[in-house]
């Protein structure tokens, strides 16, 4: 029972100390003056106009710091310095096939996007993730990228971006400084009034999910199809920029996450500000100087409309995937020690994207056929992870009986899921497994990440055309090069 006097002593040393609450007479920290009504971190008390003004200049900022945008870009649009300079669009990826969602739901879950999406006044998109089984193989293919502006070109293009408003300002239009601003319009999208999927593609999809053995490849797969089906999207509409959301916190869970996965060597692509992997369309992060609890904040606060839709975890224990468990880890950390998140996620800004040192360093390297990474292993290397793999695989081969010139196979030289996509190549599959030679061509983490994949088959068929695309050149480069003659010594010197 409670007594008088009694001391109850301080709190245990490993119970977070609580918030503190802005209290009557504390003010705003920037304005001074209004009540604050958020408290971002200890001592961060701001009052409403002055977070949005906060949050907002964070977002400018780290647009205009790197300065990869240039003025006229098909992106984002603004009508004076202090307002963007592109028009973006904006694209939202139906995914409830993987979960196996019923068409009834997904078309409610469409009826409170489309609403959104329309509200916004900007050309919008809506595509089903089914459609990645109707992609071409050429998504696959790192396209040419051009020349990175230098500081004075970049310069240069907003002087004459102002300077064009200006005069559109001065002739009688509606110029920057001039006129009341008129409500965005919608802009409706041909794809947003296409019907559903097809029901083909629907039990393909739901078919390859449910044949992925664990909730962390699930998890990969669906990251990776998404990105191939933006990306797809974003050069059939003539966009050279992608911009997602991934705010700090995020970003710092997914550090963690990758290094646990093997995807070390690709930090600074997955979570740097740009990723110029593909190479005619760079994915730009602006949100990443955000946390979840501004944007969380910002939603609430200026009631931003949101729609709820179910992830491929919702509901997982915490232990599920490798997903789940690094953000249980970061979370719970953050709560303890606030400064774990932004420890992290200034790590990763000293990363460095540098080529790897050699046959990869080069600009016709190789890369991964799902991430489109360049190949982080090393067949000459024993000491690697794919050197043990290879010698492995090595070992079951030559204990099987060999072929030779006078036996015939007994069935086709190729499964149907990958030799018959584009017709066998005899020589370029050289009778060895299909998915021995997909996995040649896949970095250590996607191929970890196929083993949880019993079969080849299910994949859509345009990884599979690609795959055997670069099997048949690799094939046909060897035949070349064995037919080629060098020229000696002497005739190189007498030349």
């Amino acid at each position: 029972m409670c007594q008088v006097g009694e001391d109850y002593g301080e709190p245990a040393p490993g119970e977070p100390s609580p918030a503190p609450r802005p209290s009557r007479e504390q003010k705003c920290v920037k304005c001074k003056e209004a009540q604050p009504v958020v408290v971002i971190r200890a001592g961060d008390a701001f009052c409403r106009d002055c977070f949005k003004a906060f949050y907002v200049h964070k977002f400018r900022a780290m647009l205009g710091k790197n300065r990869l945008i240039f003025p006229g870009e098909k992106g984002l649009s603004q009508d004076s310095a202090k307002r963007l300079r592109f028009v973006p669009g904006v694209i939202f990826v139906d995914e409830g096939a993987a979960f196996g969602k019923s068409l009834e739901e997904r078309s409610k879950t469409l009826a409170e996007v489309k609403p959104i999406l329309q509200a916004t006044g900007l050309p919008w998109h809506v595509v089903a993730l089914e459609e990645v089984f109707s992609l071409p193989p050429s998504v696959l293919r790192c396209s040419a990228q051009e020349p990175a502006g230098s500081e004075g070109a970049y310069k240069a293009a907003v002087d004459s971006f102002l300077q064009q408003q200006h005069v559109l300002g001065a002739g009688g239009g509606p110029g920057p400084t001039q006129g009341k601003e008129q409500p965005p319009q919608p802009r409706p999208d041909p794809q947003s009034l296409a019907g559903p999927p097809a029901a083909a593609q629907t039990g393909a999809l739901s078919q390859l999910f449910c044949s992925v053995r664990t909730l962390t490849a699930k998890e990969e797969l669906l990251q990776t199809l998404r990105t191939h089906l933006i990306l797809h999207m974003a050069r059939a509409h003539g966009y050279s920029k992608v911009m997602t959301g991934d705010s700090c916190t995020r970003l710092a869970i997914k550090l963690m996450t990758n290094l646990a996965l093997g995807r070390g060597a690709f930090l600074a692509w997955d979570t740097g500000f740009s990723d110029e992997r593909h190479g005619d369309v760079v994915v730009v992060r602006p949100m990443r100087d955000h946390t979840l609890k501004e944007v969380a904040f910002y939603n609430r606060l200026f009631s931003v409309p949101s729609v709820f839709t179910p992830a491929v975890d919702t509901k997982a224990p915490e232990k599920a995937s490798i997903h789940r468990l690094m953000e249980a880890f970061i979370l719970r950390l953050q709560t303890q020690f606030p400064s774990t998140v932004s420890t992290v996620y200034r790590t990763s800004e000293k990363l460095v994207k540098a080529p790897r040192d050699g046959p990869a360093a080069g600009d016709s390297s190789p890369c991964c056929l799902l991430c489109m990474c360049a190949l982080d292993v090393d067949a000459a290397d024993s000491a690697t992870a794919f050197g043990a793999q290879t010698s492995s695989r090595l070992s079951q081969m030559q204990s099987s009986t060999p072929l030779t010139e006078t036996q015939t196979p007994s069935g086709p030289c190729c499964s149907s899921g990958v030799g018959r996509v584009l017709g066998c190549g005899q020589g370029a599959c050289r009778r060895e497994d299909p998915q021995a030679c997909i996995e040649e061509q896949l970095c250590y983490s996607c191929r970890v990440n196929m083993k949880d994949l019993p079969s080849l088959d299910p994949l859509p068929p345009y990884i599979l055309a690609e795959a055997q695309l670069r099997t048949q050149r690799a094939w046909v480069l060897q035949e070349i090069r064995d037919c080629l003659i060098e020229d000696s010594d002497d005739e190189a010197g007498q030349s």
